[in-house]
């Protein structure tokens, strides 16, 4: 499903640790690292696609996850112009996605990666919560530090302010520079 000004709806979905440490995975095939994500069927709400794509990419399910919060409206990024699909009947330019922050609630030994015919990830770890946004590829940089400055006040109520730093200059980070508060 693409909307009529070429964004594919879709999901992403940020992992957090009790420590603030956020869920980073190795796309198959491929050297790039992102957050899980994923497309919304026509037939399912964001909330339905994010637990859907959460089981899909990591093998984990509801009950070993709990929503702390979602982005309010779309987030939207384009694919660089190598990515677009030009000879598709109806051409995606880009994404836009609602972003979920869940805290993980399972042991490790739940996560399960080949749980398809397709997995979309061979490897994982846990990184700092600001770390994604400057090592997640150029085009999706926007949407993840915007995701992010959203989502971090709800992940700091968990994990505390040591464990997710106000950047210098709020929530809005634009480099690796942090205030530690406490």
């Amino acid at each position: 499903m693409i909307d009529p000004d070429g964004f594919r709806p879709n999901v992403g979905i940020v992992l957090m640790h009790e420590d603030g440490r956020v869920f980073w995975a190795r796309r198959v095939r491929r050297d790039g690292w992102q957050f899980p994500q994923g497309g919304i069927n026509t037939d399912e709400t964001p909330l339905e696609a994010m637990y859907r794509e959460l089981h899909e990419e990591t093998g984990l399910q509801a009950a070993q996850v709990e929503v702390l919060g979602a982005t309010p409206g779309w987030l939207r990024y384009r694919l660089p112009p190598h990515a677009i699909r030009h000879r598709e009947r109806l051409v995606c330019i880009g994404q836009k996605q609602v972003w979920f922050l869940l805290r993980f609630r399972g042991e490790e030994a739940d996560f399960r990666l080949d749980l398809t015919d397709s997995p979309e990830f061979d490897d994982w770890r846990w990184v700092d919560f600001w770390y994604p946004q400057e090592h997640v590829v150029p085009f999706k940089r926007g949407v993840y530090t915007r995701a992010l400055a959203h989502l971090a006040p709800l992940a700091r109520a968990v994990a505390g302010d040591g464990a997710v730093p106000v950047p210098v200059g709020g929530d809005r980070p634009a480099a690796s520079r942090y205030v530690r508060r406490g």
